[in-house]
């Protein structure tokens, strides 16, 4: 109930007379806070934050994929290199991995994430769920709502609506608390919910439809300040803006569904997830770079990289088949390294859409199409001289001249030049000024001591209870509490039963719906079988010695994380579904509903928690003599690998299984599943610095493998210290050496010049030039090899410009190198590619 009107007068004569010092303060601050809250708005043209348009560049981070130790250093190099927006998931299934009990704290720590973003000057998307995807296990939802009675997950389901929306109220309800939305004065200013539903509404006709308003009905009616949006969902109802997810969104993306909402890109894939059992797959900076100055060139004013640091699948957090290492191919790799020269091109195109910025903001689009392969699509702002250009050129073998205003331009093969004048070109997708780096995995001196590795091996159990006349379903059995269910059986065979032919052989045949399967026939270990990301289902057969009387069968079914992806997630199933004996005189003996199967989760070493200091007590030991069933435990002490740099546990010798160090998990291992080149996919594995004390550091393996050789695992050293260039003559020079001053575009430098710049990372310098040629040079950073011409003062001008510096800038024309002006191979056009060693200075 209010006052009465003089009541409330005589309060604040009272309040101005007694506390009128402490009023003011308080004034001040309340008004420094309102001026400091966010109006996030937008139109036809972009997103608009506190009434001024923006040009957006976002990156995937995600924050359970890294530890808040590494935070700092990776969100500010994201800003670095030319973001202005942190984009991340939520994951249901971390913060509530039992039900009704939220966590957010250590890699989980939301608020703590957004905040150093925040703290850094950058703004924040939000991506909700509730089902995200992202190749983490269950696409981020928790196992436990899978046994909601009546439960269909992404529908329009009673009991799915009540446990997402209890959910994604309390995630709300914390970042409103800690007032991170941008019309609090916080960091958020762009939401989403759900997550590429058009993959599967079709499955869930009307009711899909319903469910999608209904999510959206849901974050629109909290009245947060923010406009959401719904990715690779080109139906979005309204207010959702509809945004687009993909490798080529300028040219597969039909647009917004409404004239009134912008262009946003919510993934740029920026590589390919790896899985196990895959060969290498990368995707080039140059595409990238082409993609997405097409894309803004088409009217787009946000991109986001999916992802801008991978980082690591921690424990058993990645979904099926997916590797531990995750999208290490993005600008941060796996260790948030700067990936270059990814990261350094994508800096530079970020550099030059800025310089753009008031006529793609202002301008009116125009296009026209000179040739077959080529096309012109400028902005102009009327009434002024604010004007930006984008020549395309499509043609993927040759280059082409485009004639635009009266001025002749050479465009590269399938690449875009950035005019922000229409006169001056600033960048070109294709070429690369920026340096290169190759990674290096220095063998630790310090960790690799000798190992005294001792083991401990699981028993193998004989009978077990149960009364399921079929092999129970492998995620229901597991429930997400460990990657291990066991199965046995028992079943008598009569002499009459057994082949009467010499020789014939009879088999254990068990067809599985995935993941992987080991198999023992009468205590003797038959070997194991596994299908993989593409083709789940496979089928094991090995021989069989059947004796008269009774026969026992143990299997281990094994996981390698939850499916992410499809329509009805919570129906599907995995295990071994059909089990026989073949080659009976009888015929075929179905084991799969003719006998009893008993069951036990997991391992005993898990249960008792043997990969922590206070659980290696629990179980006795044994040193290890060079030789070692399958399903043993390993354990040994190493110190901490020398110096800061990242580091990690090379897995050589190993097949398949689970790592600790100091109890954390660094996560699933899987070396002996090659790629068709005939190799491990990953065999380098995080561990983070935090995990890791000093000295007398615990390390323990869990391996399902038999006779592996874990003497050969190796502790490493992850660094970037050799660093590249490779620049041509006909490069465009850097668009570090240009501004924009109201409508001009005007040069920072007296002399805009084509240069080669090298730059060491931290306190390093440069050691060693270990490659230079200014020729017709072959290979890559790391891999340079002498073409067949090449200045032969190469190395000796680039050791004048670099040796004993943190960076050095390099000319590239042949005046520097051809100073005896000879030119062994006039024809050609040269490039310049040098490769040198960085080292920390000895001195320090």
């Amino acid at each position: 109930m209010r006052k009465p009107f003089h009541d409330r007068w005589l309060l604040a004569a009272f309040l101005v007379l007694f506390l009128s010092s402490s009023c003011a303060f308080a004034s001040k601050k309340e008004v420094k806070k309102k001026t400091n809250n966010k109006e996030v708005t937008y139109d036809g043209t972009s997103l608009i934050i506190d009434g001024k348009r923006e040009l957006l560049y976002s990156g995937s981070i995600h924050y359970p994929r890294s530890t808040p130790e590494m935070w700092p250093s990776i969100i500010e190099r994201a800003k670095q290199g030319g973001l202005n927006t942190i984009q991340t998931y939520v994951f249901w299934n971390v913060h509530e991995l039992e039900q009704g009990k939220f966590n957010f704290s250590g890699r989980t720590d939301l608020v703590k994430f957004i905040k150093l973003i925040e703290k850094n000057g950058m703004y924040v998307t939000l991506r909700l769920g509730p089902f995200i995807q992202a190749e983490w296990t269950h696409g981020g939802l928790p196992y436990w709502l899978r046994e909601v009675p009546g439960i269909f997950f992404r529908t329009d389901n009673k009991e799915f609506k009540e446990h997402t929306e209890r959910y994604v109220r309390t995630v709300l309800d914390k970042m409103k608390e800690e007032k991170l939305f941008a019309s609090q004065g916080g960091p958020i200013i762009l939401g989403q919910i759900e997550n590429e539903y058009s993959a599967v509404q079709r499955a869930y006709k009307q009711d899909g439809i319903n469910y999608i308003k209904w999510a959206s009905k849901l974050v629109d009616s909290m009245n947060l300040g923010i406009p959401w949006v719904m990715c690779k969902h080109n139906d979005a109802p309204d207010p959702m803006i509809n945004a687009c997810n993909g490798r080529h969104c300028g040219d597969t993306f039909p647009g917004p569904n409404k004239e009134n909402k912008p262009s946003l890109w919510t993934e740029n894939w920026t590589t390919q997830f790896r899985v196990f059992g895959d060969s290498p797959v990368k995707r080039s900076v140059e595409d990238i770079a082409f993609s997405v100055a097409r894309f803004f060139s088409k009217n787009g004013t946000h991109v986001n990289y999916y992802m801008y640091h991978g980082g690591t699948n921690f424990g058993r957090n990645g979904a099926h088949y997916v590797t531990t290492r995750y999208y290490d191919d993005a600008p941060l790799d796996e260790y948030g390294l700067e990936r270059e020269p990814k990261y350094g091109h994508l800096k530079h195109l970020h550099n030059a859409l800025n310089l753009c910025k008031k006529p793609l903001l202002w301008g009116q689009p125009r296009t026209e199409k000179p040739g077959k392969d080529t096309e012109i699509r400028y902005y102009e702002e009327p009434g002024t001289k604010s004007c930006a250009a984008f020549l395309a050129n499509n043609n993927t073998e040759a280059a082409e001249t485009i004639k635009f205003r009266g001025k002749e331009y050479v465009i590269a093969p399938r690449s875009i030049s950035i005019l922000p004048d229409c006169k001056t070109v600033v960048y070109n997708t294709a070429q690369i000024v920026a340096h290169h780096t190759s990674r290096n995995f220095m063998k630790s001196k310090k960790a690799n001591k000798k190992f005294d590795f001792k083991v401990f091996t699981e028993p193998l159990p004989h009978k077990l209870k149960g009364d399921s006349y079929i092999p129970v379903e492998l995620y229901g059995l597991t429930k997400d509490k460990t990657d291990y269910g066991w199965y046995t059986t028992s079943f008598k065979i009569d002499k009459n039963q057994l082949p009467k032919k010499k020789g014939a052989k009879t088999d254990v045949r068990v067809a599985s719906l995935g993941h992987a399967l080991h198999v023992w026939f009468n205590g003797e270990y038959l070997g194991n079988g596994h299908g993989s990301h593409d083709e789940k289902s496979f089928v094991f057969q090995k021989p069989v010695t059947l004796k008269e009387g009774e026969n026992h069968l143990v299997m281990l079914g094994v996981l390698t994380g939850f499916p992410d992806s499809g329509a009805y997630l919570e129906h599907r199933y995995t295990g071994p579904r059909s089990v026989s004996i073949l080659g009976l005189s009888s015929g075929v003996l179905d084991l799969t509903e003719s006998s009893k199967w008993g069951n036990k989760v997991g391992m005993e070493g898990e249960r008792l928690g043997i990969h922590t200091e206070e659980g290696l007590k629990k179980v006795k030991w044994q040193k290890f003599t060079g030789k070692a069933p399958g399903l043993t435990w390993y354990q040994t002490y190493f110190d901490a690998p020398e110096s800061e740099s990242a580091a990690a546990v090379r897995m050589s010798g190993m097949g398949k299984g689970l790592i600790w160090v100091n109890g954390e998990g660094v996560g699933r291992y899987w070396m002996s599943f090659l790629n068709p080149l005939g190799q491990s996919t990953q065999i380098e594995y995080h561990i983070p610095r935090s995990f890791l004390k000093p000295k007398k550091n615990l390390l323990v393996i869990f391996e399902e493998e038999p006779n592996v050789k874990p003497e050969i695992i190796d502790f490493v050293i992850v660094n970037r210290d050799t660093v590249c260039s490779y620049v041509g003559e006909d490069y465009i020079p850097s668009v570090r050496h240009w501004t924009r001053k109201q409508d001009q575009v005007q040069a920072i430098t007296d002399n805009v010049s084509l240069t080669a710049t090298l730059k060491c990372s931290g306190n390093k310098k440069i050691a060693e030039v270990e490659f230079a040629s200014f020729g017709n040079p072959i290979g890559t950073c790391g891999n340079f090899t002498l073409g067949t011409c090449s200045a032969p003062i190469s190395k000796q001008v680039v050791e004048k410009h670099c040796l004993g510096k943190g960076e050095c800038v390099i000319p590239v024309n042949k005046s520097t190198f051809q100073q005896d002006k000879k030119d062994s191979c006039k024809n050609v056009v040269k490039t310049l590619a040098v490769q040198v060693k960085c080292a920390r200075d000895r001195k320090n």
